[in-house]
Parts: structure tokens; sequence; C-alpha cells
């Protein structure tokens, strides 16, 4: 099993999980982890290992964090250097976390990575250039 971990600053972990749970329903094997005023490097890391001893990491775990270099970024980095089967995403958003979970089944994290960035990608539009895109092709 995959493990899925999800940390940001603030409360954003806890409430993106929610807003999932709204879609993909009941989540399994899935921690959130806060970033809070005050809380060092070190802190996160201890609440990330935690949140590790909760989960079923067998074939690997991926964190989502939500800004590259930021606090929950660094600690996340802390824990995967030492272990092939983690890797880090970051950007977290709603396309990606129900990407990344209907697929866990079926794929290995490399390739689960991949899908979780092409989705946060992917996810990203724009009304107006959809609007005229469409005009464009009636015409």
């Amino acid at each position: 099993m995959i493990g899925v971990i999800v940390g940001t600053h603030g409360k954003f972990s806890e409430e993106i999980l929610r807003s999932t749970e709204m879609v993909f329903g009941q989540l399994d094997n899935v921690a959130g982890v806060t970033f809070e005023p005050g809380e060092s490097v070190s802190g996160l890391v201890e609440k990330y290992k935690a949140a590790l001893a909760s989960l079923d990491w067998t074939d690997g775990v991926i964190f989502l964090v939500d800004l590259f270099g930021g606090s929950p970024y660094n600690a996340a980095s802390r824990i995967a250097v030492n272990h092939e089967k983690m890797d880090i995403v970051t950007g977290v958003n709603l396309p990606m976390i129900v990407d990344l979970l209907a697929n866990r089944g079926i794929e290995q994290v490399e390739n689960l990575v991949n899908l979780a960035i092409h989705a946060g990608h992917d996810s990203m539009m724009s009304f107006r250039a959809i609007r005229n895109s469409q005009l464009e092709e009636e015409l």
C-alpha cells in the first residue's frame, strides 16, 4: 500500500482532505499534517514521523506539500532523502489528490508522482481561453 501525507502551512491540509472526502469518499491510508506558527521544522519532522507510524507504507509514501522550499517541504525532504520509495510533490491541490488516490492501487510511487504533477497542471484553466477556443471551433 502507498501512503499519502498532505503537509501544509496552517490548517490547509485538514481542509483540503475534508474537501477530498466530499469528492472521493472516505480516505484510507492518508494523513494530514499542519505546520502552525511558532513550530520548528524539527517539530514538523516529528509530526511526519507520527503520521508515517499511522499509515501502511509498505509500497512507499508520497508527500503532497504546498510550497517548494517551504517548511513542510523541507521537513518531508529530511525524511524522504533516506527512503527510495518516498517522494514529494509540491503545489498540492484537489484534482491532484483525487487523481492520485483514484490510481493508488494500480500504480507505483514514481508513476503516481508523475500523474499527480500532470493532474495539478491540467486542472488550471481559464474560462475565457476555453470560451474563445470554442468560439473559434464554431467558426
